[in-house]
């Protein structure tokens, strides 16, 4: 049955405007997103499917736009709506909103706003945080994603940002999705030659800080640089 052919108050919209939000369905809170279904299934029905595609509705924020297109009647925009939707839902419950102009004194801090973002990749994310000369966060920057090493986390790459943010100092961090913070030879040696390069443009590279389940490792506190 398409949304259209349901009764007025019954649809998803209406009810969410009489009955409030909390009155919806998970797949009638989808179904609003998607607005529209296929030619063979109601948004209510996509929204569904949508659902048993992933596992469960916690998994829909694993879900990739490849998987969003290969479902019959979600395109391009839709598949966009809904990564969005669930990007946003989680940075909402992230207890830090933003990492810009937060001084990065404390990796603490650091590892609190990341590891909500990283806590579902199911690859390592390489970013590098470039700081101002009062080591507040300028910008931040995703680099590279995959296993880390030196020969994919490239100097020029790492240092280009530096430049174009005016950066006076970099922190580097990645995550571990196995859990374990410890780190790896290639995460020593990457940090040893980027803190070296580093410290011949001017540009110190201060800490390199590793993220697993709910703990991290930094460079830093450990003084390993």
């Amino acid at each position: 049955m398409k949304i259209k052919d349901i009764p007025v108050l019954d649809r998803p919209i209406e009810r969410l405007i009489t009955k409030g939000v909390d009155s919806l369905s998970n797949e009638e809170l989808i179904a609003i997103l998607l607005r529209t279904g296929s030619k063979c299934k109601s948004a209510k029905e996509l929204a569904s499917q949508l659902i048993s595609i992933a596992g469960s509705l916690k998994d829909l924020s694993y879900i990739s736009y490849e998987q969003l297109k290969s479902i019959n009647g979600i395109g391009k925009s839709k598949a966009c709506i809904l990564l969005s939707t669930f990007e946003l839902a989680k940075r909402i419950n992230m207890r830090i909103d933003t990492i810009i102009n937060m001084k990065a004194n404390n990796p603490k801090l650091i590892f609190e706003y990341y590891k909500e973002l990283l806590k579902d990749k199911k690859q390592e994310h390489f970013y590098a945080l470039y700081l101002d000369t009062r080591a507040r966060v300028i910008k931040d920057k995703l680099l590279f994603i995959g296993t880390i090493n030196y020969s994919v986390v490239h100097p020029r790459e790492v240092f280009k940002e530096a430049y174009l943010a005016g950066a006076s100092s970099i922190i580097l961090l990645h995550n571990h999705p196995a859990g374990s913070v410890m780190p790896s030879s290639n995460d020593i040696d990457t940090t040893k030659k980027l803190k070296e390069i580093g410290d011949l443009m001017g540009i110190k590279v201060i800490d390199h800080i590793i993220i697993g389940n709910d703990k991290y490792y930094s460079f830093y506190e450990n003084k390993d640089l």
